[in-house]
């Protein structure tokens, strides 16, 4: 029998030692994956983020929102009693990084899309004790400004280099027609993106100013798509049980 100290002391054997766990831990990690069919669940609804959703999703990020709110919720009882159906591989397929987080100072967000209005939402980043007294998020004034929309279709020109299905040709418009509707497809195509941003901006009114598209706009659209895309009553429970 090895002796903790003789570990401790002994350079050689801590180092095969500890490969060997991280060998042993890798191994349970990744041989099950060769024996899934699929780990991405097949569900409809799933679609890449709309020119203005992803600027939102760049303003969450830009803020730090995902140090203190999470967009994960597990398979277990309590939480899906507070947040809904727990969250799916599918759901987060187009996400580049994944907005998963490991911290919930605040809620989780994965299904937060249509829970408020947006005028909830504008107010509550404006001033988050407003409207949830024991909070202590701060105030984010500055979404206020406009919206920098000059570099929306590189953002998304370089997310279709990752794999998500933008289209940059007639003949991919075409393909995503036939796998998201024309209304969805024409909302990803590269070339008509600081179109459709705005179009979509000014249709929403995110943050009640019909006049200008603002960073609060882009967040709000954001934040209101959070868990809306998959339609949960056409599924059985156990539907997704095999991927967990």
């Amino acid at each position: 029998m090895i002796k903790h100290e003789q570990i401790e002391t002994n350079l050689g054997l801590m180092l095969v030692l500890t490969l060997l766990a991280i060998s042993i831990g890798g191994l349970v990690e990744i041989v099950p994956l060769f024996f899934i069919k699929d780990t991405v669940e097949k569900v409809e609804g799933v679609r890449p983020y709309s020119p203005l959703e992803l600027r939102g999703r760049d303003m969450y990020i830009r803020e730090g929102c995902f140090l203190c709110h999470s967009q994960m919720i597990r398979p277990f009882r309590d939480e899906q009693m507070r947040y809904g159906h727990y969250s799916l591989a599918a759901e987060s397929q187009y996400d580049h990084p994944f907005q998963w987080g490991s911290k919930r100072t605040g809620p989780d967000l994965a299904r937060v899309g249509k829970k408020y209005s947006n005028e909830w939402q504008v107010q509550h980043l404006l001033a988050p004790r407003s409207m949830v007294p024991e909070s202590v998020m701060p105030n984010y004034p500055w979404l206020m400004s406009p919206l920098d929309v000059s570099d929306v279709a590189d953002r998304m020109g370089a997310l279709r280099i990752t794999g998500v299905p933008y289209s940059s040709s007639q003949a991919e418009l075409d393909a995503n027609i036939k796998v998201f509707g024309a209304e969805v497809a024409k909302s990803l195509h590269i070339p008509d993106a600081e179109k459709n941003l705005k179009e979509q901006a000014l249709a929403g009114n995110y943050d009640g100013n019909p006049n200008d598209v603002t960073e609060m706009d882009a967040l709000v659209a954001y934040l209101q798509v959070l868990g809306t895309m998959v339609d949960f009553s056409k599924y059985d429970s156990d539907k997704f049980v095999q991927y967990r």
